[in-house]
């Protein structure tokens, strides 16, 4: 489908071109045809050693790609007469005849085989563009179902203010994230990105994120959570495709995050007392690789002001024209300059930050970012 679509863009690129430039002024394509048959009838009547009949035939596929049929096939017995009256030849009557009856009928075939192949292309490239229309559609629709699996709304656990966004480079996305309240003082975040791109990644998304939501409301230990997601995801993945995945649980009560990073990029954690930015590092490999997921559980302390960035690669690998990316040493000197920032601001900034980056390409990946901001003194 894709091979036909190239060759009617290419073959029919500057007639389609042409034809919208005469549309509406059928007059101007028709002066040009008759023009081109004034200087061929010319020319036949000033060389008189061989016939130019056939020179016709340049003005009349002209005519039969910018002009409607009746008028092409009009302008056949035109070229016959003005060719038998201004050629100079002298023939014999039977010979003449001869001589312009196979003109005609060769002239009518050309046309008729050049309209006809037009017709197929026009019919072809409306089929191809139906056919692209549908899938964009299908794309449309599929994009429309991932976004059900984003949050739609904000967890209202005191003490915690929570932003995320996801813009996928194409229709379809790759990355997924959440934040699921375990109770009146726990929150559970999680953020993945699927290897790869395109639809087998968006469907590998979906089967996460359905799989990650029916897990965390089992009320599972984060570490059992991940061992079954891995189990789940290699069942249904085809051994190429993997997840790297962070999940988190914050605890507001006690002002505590307990995380698992497997294979994700390592989180962002801002702390307020000492306005250094520490690493959530990766403790195993993706889901979705090996039988056994081998995980360690890590745990931190919070405070108020301490600030969360999850994100996927989007974010730290967008390249500007120079193919320079855009880093994590980037991202934490805007947490560490924005700091005192809303976690809606804070996320806002960032994504700003990275689109001017690599605002002469553009983002070549799925870009995702989660913002938690602890404001503990003010819920207590």
């Amino acid at each position: 489908m894709f091979r036909q679509l190239l060759n009617v863009r290419e073959g029919g690129r500057l007639r389609c071109l042409l034809r919208k430039r005469f549309e509406g002024a059928i007059w101007l394509p028709l002066v040009l045809v008759l023009g081109a048959i004034a200087v061929v009838g010319y020319a036949d009547h000033l060389i008189a050693s061989m016939s130019l009949v056939y020179l016709y035939i340049l003005p009349l596929v002209i005519s039969a790609v910018f002009l409607p049929k009746e008028i092409s096939y009009c302008l056949i017995p035109i070229c016959i007469l003005l060719h038998d009256y201004f050629s100079p030849r002298i023939i014999n009557l039977a010979l003449r005849i001869f001589h312009n009856g196979s003109a005609l009928v060769c002239f009518f075939i050309v046309l008729y085989v050049i309209q006809r192949y037009i017709r197929e292309k026009e019919v072809l490239a409306k089929r191809v563009q139906q056919q692209r229309d549908d899938l964009l559609h299908d794309v449309e629709l599929a994009s429309q179902v991932q976004r059900m699996f984003l949050p739609s709304g904000k967890p209202g656990i005191a003490g915690l203010e929570i932003a995320g966004m996801m813009k996928p480079a194409k229709g379809l996305s790759g990355d997924y994230y959440d934040y699921i309240p375990i109770n009146a003082h726990t929150l559970q975040t999680v953020i993945a990105d699927v290897s790869g791109k395109g639809v087998s990644a968006a469907l590998l998304m979906s089967a996460t994120a359905a799989a990650t939501h029916l897990e965390v409301n089992r009320e599972r230990d984060m570490l059992e959570v991940v061992e079954r997601l891995n189990t789940g995801i290699r069942s249904v993945s085809d051994g190429e495709h993997f997840v790297t995945l962070l999940l988190a649980e914050i605890n507001a009560q006690r002002r505590t995050l307990r995380y698992v990073n497997c294979g994700h990029n390592p989180a962002l954690l801002f702390q307020s007392e000492t306005g250094k930015v520490t690493l959530l590092n990766s403790s195993c490999v993706p889901i979705g690789i090996s039988p056994e997921e081998n995980c360690e559980l890590a745990s931190v302390g919070l405070a108020t002001g301490d600030i969360l960035v999850f994100y996927t690669d989007g974010i730290t690998e967008a390249q500007n024209d120079g193919g320079e990316e855009f880093g994590t040493g980037r991202l934490e000197a805007i947490l560490q300059n924005g700091y005192s920032l809303s976690a809606e601001g804070l996320m806002t900034t960032i994504f700003s930050r990275v689109a001017e980056f690599c605002s002469h390409i553009g983002f070549a990946d799925d870009a995702t970012i989660l913002i938690v901001k602890c404001n503990f003194d003010k819920s207590w």
